[in-house]
């Protein structure tokens, strides 16, 4: 079943866009060669609306507090769009420095709980059987004889 989601960005400037994603918003990354940077994301949400055409998708990050993300943006000279309330959340597109405009909200509207992807565990290796101490052996071997020859 489906274990994540993998969100392409296209860039004019995708080394400018790593560096702002790395160190502006601190998303952790692993590189996949070439510096080519694969982000991680908190969890997610999708959700489908009625349009007119298919194929249109759009990216949104969440935060907790758009007018705390918003000054910290402004403080870092990020341009924002002015904070709007939709009424689901309120919204607000930060310029990326490779020119694109990236949407941030501080949703208002109920928030699914994120599913938690299993990880697949790895059989343990067989256990041999404790053998028991040569002295403990010998010590019942004696106490059975002893029982024995009581009979």
């Amino acid at each position: 079943m489906i274990i994540g989601a993998h969100i392409m960005l296209q860039s004019r400037d995708d080394k400018a866009d790593q560096a702002f994603l790395t160190e502006v918003l601190k998303l952790a990354s692993v590189e996949e060669g070439d510096g080519f940077l694969i982000f991680g994301l908190p969890p997610a949400e999708v959700a489908i609306h009625e349009a007119d055409k298919n194929d249109i998708h759009q990216l949104f990050l969440m935060c907790d507090d758009i007018h705390a993300f918003v000054a910290d943006m402004e403080q870092r000279g990020i341009s924002t769009t002015p904070p709007a309330n939709r009424g689901w959340g309120t919204l607000t597109e930060i310029t990326l420095p490779g020119g694109g405009m990236l949407g941030v909200y501080q949703p208002h509207h109920k928030r699914p709980k994120a599913k938690a992807v299993a990880a697949k565990k790895k059989k343990a290796p067989a256990r041999k059987a404790a053998k028991k101490p040569a002295k403990k052996n010998a010590k019942n071997a004696a106490k059975k004889k002893k029982k024995a020859k009581r009979r």
